[in-house]
C-alpha cells in the first residue's frame, strides 16, 4: 500500500528550512538513516514514526496517508498550528482553493449560474480557479471563506439572490446547533439552513429553514461534501418586516384610522375658525 511518508517528511523539512543533519540530530538518528527514509530506501520503524509525528506536531495517519504538499497554504498553516484533525479523530478534507498575489486566500464567488458546475467541480482546482474572486479586509486572513448566491424563499426574510459568505469548516464536530451553515451535498446542491448537529448521536444533520412553510429534513453526514459557517450576507433588498401578516395589516389599519382622525380634527378646527 502506497504511503506519502517519504515525500511528506522531505517536504516538511525543506518548508521549515532544516538540513538533514539538524533533523537527524533532533530525532536521535544518523543522517544516512533519515536520508533512507526520505528517499524510500528504508521503511521507518514504529518508534521513528512517533518521533517524526512529535517533531512536526502532525499525526502519524496524516504523515502516511495525506499528500501534504498538495494542501492549500491555509491547510498547511492549520497543520503547523497543531490543528490536525486526525489527532482529534476527525477526517482531513482537502479543499480546492485559490490565493492572490500576496499569498492570501481569495473569496471565490459561486453565483446561481455556477451552482450546477459546482456539483462536479467543487474539488477541481481548475474549476475553482475560474470563479470570480475578491477580498474583504474585515475578514480574518487565517480563515477560508467562500460566497454563494441564495436561491428560493426558504430562508426568508433573507431575500432570494442575496450573497451569503461562509467560513470553511473542516471539523464538522464543531457545528453548533441553532446556528446557520451553508451545506453542500451532491443530491441537494448548495443549501443555506439553520443546523442541528446530530453527528455524534445519529451520524446526520437536521436542517431547518427560516421560512416556517418549509419542513425540516435530515442529511446523513456521509452525503455531505462541504460545510461553511455563516459569516454575513449582502443584498440590495431590504428584508420583509418581521411582523406576522395579520398583525402588520392591523397595524397599518390603526395608523390609517389615526390619520383620518387627525385630518378630521384639522378640518373641523379650520371650519370653526372660518365661521368666527
Amino acid at each position: 500500500m502506497k504511503t506519502y511518508f517519504s515525500n511528506n517528511i522531505k517536504f516538511l523539512r525543506k518548508r521549515k528550512g532544516f538540513t538533514q543533519d539538524e533533523v537527524a540530530e533532533y530525532l536521535g538518528m544518523k543522517r544516512p538513516t533519515l536520508s533512507g527514509y526520505e528517499n524510500e530506501v528504508s521503511q521507518p520503524t514504529i518508534s521513528a514514526l512517533f518521533s517524526f509525528s512529535k517533531f512536526y506536531s502532525i499525526a502519524i495517519d496524516t504523515l502516511l496517508n495525506i499528500e501534504i504538499q498538495k494542501l492549500s497554504e491555509l491547510q498547511l498553516r492549520q497543520l503547523e498550528r497543531g490543528e490536525d484533525v486526525f489527532i482529534r479523530g476527525g477526517k482531513l478534507r482537502i479543499l480546492a482553493t485559490t490565493i492572490n498575489a500576496d499569498n492570501n486566500e481569495n473569496i471565490e464567488l459561486v453565483n446561481e449560474k455556477a451552482k450546477a458546475g459546482y456539483a462536479t467541480g467543487f474539488a477541481d482546482p481548475e474549476f475553482i480557479s475560474q470563479l470570480p474572486k475578491f477580498q474583504l479586509p474585515f475578514l480574518s486572513r487565517q480563515k477560508k471563506y467562500r460566497t454563494f448566491q441564495l436561491s428560493g424563499d426558504s430562508m426568508l426574510p433573507i431575500p432570494e439572490g442575496a450573497w451569503v459568505t461562509g467560513e470553511y469548516l473542516q471539523d464538522w464536530s464543531n457545528i453548533i446547533s441553532g446556528q446557520a451553515y451553508i451545506i453542500f451535498t451532491l443530491d441537494d446542491g448548495i443549501v443555506f439552513k439553520i443546523t442541528e448537529n446530530l453527528i455524534k448521536e445519529e451520524g446526520k444533520l437536521r436542517l431547518y429553514s427560516l421560512n416556517p412553510l418549509y419542513e425540516p429534513y435530515e442529511v446523513p453526514v456521509s452525503e455531505i461534501k462541504e460545510v461553511w459557517k455563516f459569516t454575513h450576507y449582502i443584498s440590495a433588498e431590504l428584508p420583509e418586516p418581521a411582523l406576522p401578516q395579520d398583525k402588520l395589516l392591523k397595524t397599518v389599519a390603526n395608523l390609517k384610522n389615526d390619520m383620518d382622525k387627525v385630518k378630521s380634527k384639522i378640518f373641523t378646527q379650520k371650519g370653526e375658525s372660518g365661521q368666527s
